[in-house]
Parts: structure tokens; C-alpha cells; sequence
């Protein structure tokens, strides 16, 4: 199959990798040119624009975006429109708000496919979680495509109409920040306790059988052997929260109660005015499974 890839950052590099290992022909642009230089090098037909990523394509264009949420997607949409028609399948591979999603459903000639996304940089190896919502028939014929991207075939599924991919993903956060917080306190007791504890051994052994165990905790593990149980000079801030802040939202919609969430949240928030080692904890594990810069104190 052929995809246009728009947008080679950190997991957009990952998406051309993963369709291009699969025998998969992949036309890659992304605004910068070093980015576009290292996809053709990988086997990607490089585009210098979006109008030529689309001629490129042909009559059947199958366009994976991967570029950051909010104005950018639509910028971007703006500019495939006049190139687009109902044939064509536009994937939206970021973290864009679902009703946002919905909107954007309405309004492209294209079937549009909102595609939530996990994995971080370990999906290069493993491959994503990729959770879709949009046309069942634009999903079926993009199956093969999914099956590259994600962990296999069991690593993706259609999660119902427009904006529910997204709407999972959405939820997925929140759960990821309340996980987060949990170990971050756990962890936080274990270090100011009774006992003078080397945390990457708790954690290793947690690991190994206990009913805790995730790749979170094994991120854990990998904080405190690199950065050491008091963990170095990492900041206590953490960044991040604009899907947890929709999560809440939504919980409050629907009158369905997150508390777990909601404090995990304002814990972030609260991250940029005191000091707590859960805190610190939680921004070095963002380093971990997304490769997010991680501030440091002077």
C-alpha cells in the first residue's frame, strides 16, 4: 500500500519507519528538511510540500498525520482540501481533543480516521497501541497499515465512530497520569520511611511477579539505576496535562467521579510551585516513555 506520511518527529519518524519495514510505500514531507532528507534516506519518496506528498500519491490517497494537535492539524487540513476527495482516507495520529475530531470528520472531503497513539519511542521497536475511530470501511482497508504501525494485529481495533479513537486515547491519559501519581507516592513513602531503601531494587523486585508490575514500574526501575534512589538533580516539574484536563472535563460532563485523575492533575499543576519527590519521580518517567526533556534543578 501507499501512504503519504505528513509530519517526521519523534513518533512520525516512527510511522514511516514501521510502514516502510513492512514493504509498506511511504511519500514523506514534514516542514523540516533534515527530517524529510533522514525518511528518503530510511527507503521514503520525499515530498518538498504537501501539494506535491498528495501528486505523489495519485488518484487514491491514504495520508497518515503525525503532526502536533491543535492548529497545526488544521492548518495542515486546510492545505490537503483542495487536493482531497471521498475516496481518499486521512489518519489523524496525534493527541487532538475528540470533538475536535469530529469536527474535522465533518468537514474533510476525505474519510477521516482520529487515531489515539501509545508506546512513545518504544513503539519503534515494539510498535504502537493504536486506538481509531472514524469509518469501519476506511479502517478495514487501512488494516494492513495499522498492523505495521501497531504491535500486530492484536495492537489496534476500531473503536466505533468519529472522535472515539481520540476519546479513548483521552481516557488512556488520564489513566496514565493516576498511575503515574501512585507510584510516584509509593515510591516517595519507600524514600523518606523508616529504611534506608535502594529503590531500584524495590523496583526490580516488584517486577518480577508482583501484581503491580508495568512497564511504568520497570521505567521506575530504570529512573532509579540511572539518576540513583534520590534521583540526581531531577526537577520537581512536571510537564504536560492537557489530556488529563480533558478527562476531568469529560468525568464532569458526565457526571461520572475521577478522583484518582483529577488529583494526579493537580498534582502536575501544582508541581510549579512546591517540591515533592513523587513529583520528580513522575517527570523523570515521562523522560522514560516518551523521551520528554526532563527539567532539572539548578
Amino acid at each position: 500500500m501507499q501512504l503519504g506520511v505528513i509530519g517526521l518527529g519523534r513518533m512520525g519518524r516512527i510511522v514511516a519507519r514501521r510502514l516502510l519495514e513492512a514493504d509498506h510505500d511511504v511519500v514523506a514531507f514534514d516542514l523540516d528538511e533534515e527530517a524529510v532528507a533522514a525518511a528518503a534516506e530510511a527507503g521514503a519518496d520525499p515530498a518538498d510540500s504537501i501539494a506535491d506528498l498528495c501528486d505523489r500519491l495519485g488518484e487514491a490517497k491514504r495520508i497518515w498525520l503525525m503532526v502536533p494537535a491543535g492548529a497545526p492539524v488544521d492548518a495542515t487540513l486546510e492545505e490537503l482540501d483542495p487536493h482531497l476527495s471521498a475516496d481518499d482516507v486521512v489518519v489523524d495520529g496525534g493527541n487532538s481533543h475528540f470533538e475536535d475530531s469530529v469536527r474535522r470528520a465533518e468537514s474533510t472531503p476525505a474519510a477521516y480516521l482520529d487515531c489515539g497513539t501509545s508506546g512513545g519511542p518504544a513503539g519503534a521497536e515494539l510498535g504502537f497501541s493504536l486506538m481509531v475511530g472514524g469509518p469501519e470501511d476506511a479502517y478495514e482497508e487501512l488494516r494492513s497499515a495499522f498492523d505495521a504501525v501497531a504491535t500486530g494485529p492484536d495492537g489496534h481495533a476500531h473503536m466505533g465512530p468519529a472522535g472515539a479513537g481520540h476519546y479513548v486515547k483521552m481516557v488512556h491519559n488520564g489513566v496514565e497520569y493516576a498511575l503515574m501519581q501512585a507510584y510516584g507516592e509509593g515510591f516517595e513513602l519507600l524514600y523518606e520511611g523508616r529504611y534506608d531503601l535502594d529503590l531500584e531494587s524495590v523496583a526490580s523486585v516488584w517486577n518480577n511477579g508482583a501484581v503491580i508490575r508495568s512497564w511504568l514500574l520497570e521505567l521506575c526501575e530504570e529512573a532509579f539505576r540511572e539518576e540513583g534512589s534520590a534521583l540526581g538533580d531531577v526537577a520537581d516539574r512536571v510537564e504536560g496535562g492537557s489530556t488529563g484536563t480533558w478527562t476531568v472535563q469529560e468525568g464532569l460532563e458526565q457526571e461520572v467521579p475521577v478522583p484518582l485523575i483529577y488529583t494526579a492533575l493537580a498534582e502536575r499543576f501544582g508541581s510549579r510551585a512546591d517540591e515533592r519527590f513523587s513529583r520528580r519521580l513522575a517527570n523523570r518517567l515521562r523522560y522514560g516513555f516518551g523521551r520528554h526533556e526532563v527539567p532539572r534543578r539548578e
